[in-house]
């Protein structure tokens, strides 16, 4: 079951749904948006997440957190560099463990990510050397610009930005 919605965890129904889902024997992702396990009034959902054995699928941006506040919001980047040291902490990103960390790099721009192994490589050294932060696999995703649809036609980039492949 792939639950996701921005910040699911803040559905009044989450665990419950968790909880029900996993005692039918079911695999549980949720699509984490990292921040949440920072908020006031969530400090037990990590710990409710690894117990139950959740895969978290996050996006981050960039390793970086000029690039990632630019894209979220200030202070998105430390929030969320806390939250995955608070999962690796209960084991998750760790090979030793079933607890699954996936991040997620959706760039936003004219162009394409780079190759999804590149990416993950340099992920994986920036913030193991930068922050002590491991994770399982890092997935690029491009997104159809729906929303950036109109910013793609008025900088004049949009032709170029649907013929790439």
């Amino acid at each position: 079951m792939d639950i996701t919605g921005g910040a699911p965890e803040l559905n009044h129904h989450f665990r419950w749904l968790v909880e029900r889902a996993k005692s039918l024997g079911r695999h549980v992702m949720d699509r984490c948006n990292l921040t949440i396990l920072t908020v006031p009034g969530q400090s037990d959902l990590a710990g409710f997440l690894a117990r139950h054995r959740v895969e978290i699928v996050a996006s981050l941006p960039y390793f970086l957190a000029e690039r990632t506040d630019a894209q979220r919001g200030d202070g998105v980047f430390d929030r969320s560099i806390e939250a995955l040291k608070l999962l690796n902490r209960l084991g998750y990103g760790k090979e030793s463990t079933d607890l699954t960390l996936n991040l997620v790099y959706n760039p936003v721009g004219a162009f394409l990510p780079p190759a999804q192994e590149e990416v993950e490589s340099q992920f994986k050294r920036e913030l193991a050397e930068r922050f002590g932060v491991v994770f399982n696999s890092l997935y690029t995703i491009t997104n159809m610009p729906i929303s950036r649809y109109l910013d793609l036609i008025s900088s004049g980039n949009y032709e170029g930005y649907s013929e790439l492949q």
